[in-house]
């Protein structure tokens, strides 16, 4: 049976009580903490960069989940891996030379992920799956928390989930976008094995029960 991660996303929490809101994802079970990296180029917003990561990194060992929504990703690449990133997802619309910057990140020891928004189809990364080892599906436009999800991005995630099993491939698949736990099934169903959620869980009035339940939704698509 797929293990499904819940992966939240720092994006939606308190950036004046950080620590508070990582303790409360470790009580909470949550398996990674998503930091959504914005340049203001990419995307029209400015979030965090290599500091954050690394002052997170000193008070927690869950798994770090660096989204890379920024131009020339392949520069930045290493400040992520010093600061203590597990996981870099960098975005095909923003990168020519995928393979390289892949590889990049998996030498420096953490996994390497392939981002594309919600416009872009599962035939562009079709040559590129081979060398990554996760997917980050864009299920909303990315820049900004707490956006609707988007229903017409279900049949893509189906798709590069029938084109990595058609290779063999042990790449995992994870969403990003309006998850909470009314879409959570249909994501699971259609082959998403991570879920990354912001709002769903922050701006709950119990976050730790907030992640719970989002977990219980996710797995009655496993069923």
């Amino acid at each position: 049976m797929t293990n499904i991660r819940i992966a939240p996303s720092i994006l939606s929490a308190d950036f004046a009580r950080l620590s508070d809101a990582i303790r409360l994802l470790e009580e909470a079970g949550a398996d990674l903490v998503h930091l959504d990296v914005m340049d203001g180029h990419f995307v029209p917003n400015i979030t965090i960069g290599p500091p954050v990561v690394q002052a997170i990194r000193k008070i927690t060992k869950l798994t770090l989940d660096c989204h890379l929504m920024i131009e020339q990703p392949q520069r930045y690449i290493e400040a992520f891996l010093s600061a203590g990133a597990n996981m870099i997802s960098i975005h095909a619309e923003a990168e020519t030379h995928l393979e390289r910057a892949f590889s990049m990140i998996r030498s420096g020891g953490a996994l390497a992920g392939l981002a594309i928004n919600p416009a872009t189809s599962a035939a562009t990364i079709e040559d590129a799956l081979q060398y990554c080892d996760f997917v980050l599906i864009m299920s909303v436009n990315p820049g900004f928390g707490g956006q609707k999800f988007l229903r017409g991005v279900l049949p893509k995630i189906r798709r590069i989930r029938e084109m990595i099993q058609e290779r063999r491939l042990p790449v995992k698949i994870e969403v990003d976008g309006g998850i909470d736990s009314s879409t959570a099934a249909s994501v699971v169903d259609a082959g998403a094995e991570i879920l990354v959620a912001g709002s769903a869980i922050f701006n709950a009035t119990n976050p730790v029960e907030a992640l719970r339940s989002l977990r219980t939704a996710a797995s009655s698509a496993l069923v």
